[in-house]
């Protein structure tokens, strides 16, 4: 199994006297396939934070939601999760067609557990799964290459409240969001959605900022 350092990290783990559980990480608790247990515990999740990187080598981290099991194991190397309707960038997925290397972090902050995944991903328009997913764009597909459970003794203990209105399925018809009926991006969203603002009401961007502090967003 490859090593999940470089000498940099080699290095530092020299300086401050960890190389024997550096060791001890790389080749005795890192693996490469998911155990029944693990595959039970991204089963059981409802969100997770996705890191890809771009063509010159700058990360970027992006938080990911949906019902509970909304990330499919498919196999103990392959797990597949839905894009849902973002803010037009395709920042995360720009990264995956271009570069494809990515990090899963799933964490349990009721038990606190966390879980790393690092893989190669790829996404597909059509696939049979996309069934599985209501007003899902797409779906994305990661290899998994390594796998390891971290010390959980620094995640804080939050009590999950309530699914987000937004997941599909929560509410009857999904809300349009708020940042949608900002006035200023009304030219920039398709016109299903500029019908569906207008009926709602358009706000501008000092409004839909007192919204997200309000947590009405």
């Amino acid at each position: 199994m490859a090593t999940l350092y470089s000498n940099e990290h080699l290095a530092l783990q020299e300086e401050f006297g960890t190389t024997r559980m550096g060791a001890l990480m790389d080749q005795g608790i890192a693996h490469d396939a998911l155990s029944d247990d693990e595959i039970a515990f991204i089963s059981s999740r409802d969100l997770f934070f996705l890191s890809t990187v771009d063509p010159e080598g700058m990360p970027t981290v992006s938080y990911k939601g949906g019902p509970v099991g909304f990330v499919k194991v498919l196999d103990t190397n392959t797990l597949v999760f839905p894009g849902y309707d973002g803010n037009g960038m395709f920042y995360s997925l720009g990264n995956i067609v271009g570069q494809s290397k990515v990090g899963l972090l799933f964490i349990d902050f009721e038990t606190p557990h966390r879980l790393r995944v690092q893989g190669s991903a790829r996404y597909e328009r059509q696939h049979a799964l996309m069934s599985e997913y209501p007003e899902a764009k797409y779906l994305v597909f990661v290899t998994v290459s390594k796998i390891w459970q971290n010390c959980p003794r620094y995640i804080h203990t939050y009590k999950r409240v309530t699914t987000s209105k937004y997941v599909p399925g929560v509410c009857e018809v999904t809300p349009i969001p708020a940042w949608k009926r900002i006035d200023i991006v009304q030219d920039a969203i398709s016109a299903e959605d500029q019908i569906r603002a207008a009926s709602e009401g358009l706000i501008d961007f000092p409004s839909y900022e007192a919204k997200v502090k309000a947590g009405e967003a």
